[in-house]
């Protein structure tokens, strides 16, 4: 059983660096199922039993926070199992639940597809963001690449770490249940606004200090470039992270857009809906694949500036 910060912070290292070299190892996982697929089996079963239109919101919302709590639950005592046969098993589980180097690679996979053509851009983004890849032009998947980068910048690797050093795997596993719900379920469509309100919810509170954390982190990474602004990063955040739509997304994003000159968010349809969201940033719209390159770079320093950051906590305690 592993015990204390003291142990946590050399296996979540191991971690990284793991990650940083193998990445999702899609050929395994085209054959066994990758635990978040097993959440996501649990959270749609709930969904089509427990939610529907016919019974009242106030029925579908307790529903939707009794699904919360069996997820959850469920992955944070899976965790605690697995976490009782000691350090490797623990190592192995929460390398497959933190997704630096998978991120990156399908980013970069969005700046090559547009190097390739836009239809080519538009089919990489849509595999990384939810919006309608039909309605990007060639700037549009650009931004949506870069946003996409910043705000799993967060989700993927910052906020798993951060709960994984703070409560160890059951906490890791916990809060991959709640992003993972979230992302499933936490939508304000007509299906899930009620159903999923509890899951949106217990999404803002888990990544709030995270987001926050890994827009400080990306505005120390722009110290590494030339070409990169920390002022103008910190200037982002400071006048427009609190005017996203999310309570959390915008601190990354805005970050990353005053770095590197941007304006990310914006106006931007989903599901056949366009979301009027604020500006990130005052730079320029118009992105390129250079830029997304840029971004990525931004990205590996910021992992970098993480891992030195849990090296002073090791060698603080």
């Amino acid at each position: 059983m592993i015990d204390g910060s003291a142990s946590i912070v050399p296996i979540l290292l191991g971690v990284l660096l793991l990650d940083a070299a193998l990445g999702d190892m899609p050929a395994l996982f085209r054959r066994v199922p990758h635990p978040v697929a097993l959440l996501g089996r649990m959270i749609d079963r709930l969904d089509s039993r427990l939610n529907r239109l016919e019974r009242p919101a106030a029925d579908r919302r307790l529903r939707g926070a009794f699904t919360l709590l069996a997820v959850t639950a469920t992955a944070a005592a899976a965790g605690w199992a697995l976490g009782l046969l000691g350090w490797l098993p623990t190592l192995l589980l929460a390398f497959l639940l933190i997704a630096q180097r998978g991120l990156f690679d399908h980013v970069a996979a969005v700046a090559a597809g547009l190097d390739a053509g836009l239809e080519q851009g538009r089919e990489a983004v849509s595999h990384i963001a939810g919006r309608d890849p039909a309605s990007l032009d060639a700037h549009g998947v650009a931004r949506a690449g870069i946003e996409s980068l910043a705000e799993n910048f967060s989700d993927g690797v910052v906020a798993p770490a951060f709960w994984f050093l703070l409560l160890g795997l059951p906490g890791l596993c916990a809060f991959k249940a709640i992003n993972t719900l979230d992302s499933m379920i936490g939508h304000r469509t007509q299906r899930h606004e009620a159903f999923g309100f509890w899951s949106a919810r217990a999404d803002d509170v888990a990544c709030f200090l995270p987001a926050r954390l890994s827009a400080l982190l990306i505005m120390g990474s722009a110290f590494c470039f030339r070409r990169a602004s920390p002022l103008g990063a910190w200037r982002a955040v400071l006048n427009d992270a609190h005017r996203h739509r999310s309570p959390n997304a915008g601190w990354p994003e805005a970050a990353m857009a005053g770095a590197l000159g941007l304006a990310l968010a914006g106006p931007r349809r989903y599901s056949g809906r366009t979301v009027r969201d604020a500006w990130m940033g005052r730079g320029r719209s118009r992105a390129t694949p250079q830029d997304i390159r840029r971004a990525l770079r931004l990205f590996i320093a910021a992992c970098a500036l993480h891992a030195c950051l849990l090296l002073a906590i090791w060698a603080a305690g």
